[in-house]
């Protein structure tokens, strides 16, 4: 079967962002690269230091694992997200999933707390 890159173009933009960070880490883990290193900047010279990462502002809050409370995960997660009982539950179900995204640190935080209190696994990316 030959590639054809519009259909390649046009399954991608039907992809969520979720479903599009998995496909570039599969891709990373597949061929050896990573997507961090062609962020690279272009005008690094050879004596120069390297530059200074910048502090991340905006957090996702992922549910990793709900754990054996799972009752109490899905009344957190609904707490979070404002989600009806039925999308917080497939959300659950669905682990691992991001609960929230674009959150400051502080709310980040709370809620990984809030999750890990109900006895969730919680990773803040």
């Amino acid at each position: 079967m030959a590639f054809n890159k519009d259909d390649f173009l046009t399954a991608l933009d039907s992809m969520t962002v979720m479903e599009l960070n998995d496909l570039v880490k599969a891709i990373e883990e597949k061929f050896g690269v990573s997507a961090a290193a062609m962020a690279a900047p272009a005008g690094a010279g050879g004596g120069a230091a390297a530059p200074v990462a910048e502090e991340k502002t905006e957090f996702t809050v992922q549910l990793m694992e709900a754990g054996a409370q799972k009752v109490s995960v899905i009344k957190a997660v609904r707490e979070i997200t404002g989600l009806g009982l039925k999308e917080a539950k497939d959300l659950v179900d669905g682990a691992p999933k991001a609960v929230k995204e674009g959150m400051n640190k502080a709310d980040a935080d709370a809620a990984k707390k809030k999750l890990e209190d109900a006895g969730a696994k919680v990773e803040l990316k």
